[in-house]
């Protein structure tokens, strides 16, 4: 019999491989957003093996079904940047809900794992800070190569300086064991100031 962290993790990639935007790693085209979940699930292991169950599914939980709420359905300027990504931290909250209550989960597991998606007293509480650890991590090794192509420096050494302020310290030191190519890594320093 399948335990409910089973049930739950199948049918959250289940949900994310209905994606119909395609990312290729390796030669191989997954479901953006499976991708995602799976690089999120993976870094939280290497990262912190120890991380607890509503940890683990919050991680792989993070972007949940992201396509059905369009970034162009909000105004495209920064009020509507960041009533967008509000908006997506409940809708990604509410659907993991749903799925963890189907597989068996108690309310309180369930309520937890949806503090944690919304990313709730960050820097204050240890398992939010380590959810955004991870998608710091994430975003580092896998997506601020295709930020660099698209960006002037100024802003990505704004986001990179960002990214690295939501990073407890145990983040930074990970961080910088990333295999960067050469010019994102004197990016990286040059936006620190290291």
């Amino acid at each position: 019999m399948n335990t409910p962290f089973q049930k739950a993790s199948e049918w959250i990639d289940a949900e994310n491989a209905q994606d119909p935007n395609i990312e290729t790693d390796q030669n191989i085209e997954y479901p953006k957003e499976l991708l995602y979940s799976n690089r999120m699930y993976e870094k939280l292991m290497q990262f912190c093996p120890e991380a607890s169950e509503e940890v683990q599914i919050a991680s792989k939980a993070q972007h949940i079904c992201r396509w059905k709420v369009a970034r162009e359905s909000y105004p495209m300027d920064r009020v509507g940047y960041l009533r967008w990504r509000e908006d997506l931290k409940k809708f990604h909250a509410k659907t993991t809900a749903e799925i963890l209550e189907r597989a068996g989960y108690e309310q309180a597991f369930i309520d937890r794992v949806s503090f944690l998606i919304e990313k709730k007293l960050l820097k204050k509480d240890t398992e939010t800070q380590l959810l955004e650890d991870v998608i710091c991590l994430v975003f580092l090794d896998y997506y601020l190569e295709p930020f660099v192509e698209k960006h002037d420096d100024e802003k990505l050494k704004n986001i990179i300086k960002k990214t690295w302020d939501k990073m407890s310290e145990k983040g930074h030191q990970e961080a910088l064991k990333i295999n960067y190519s050469e010019e994102n890594l004197n990016l990286i320093k040059a936006s620190l100031g290291l």
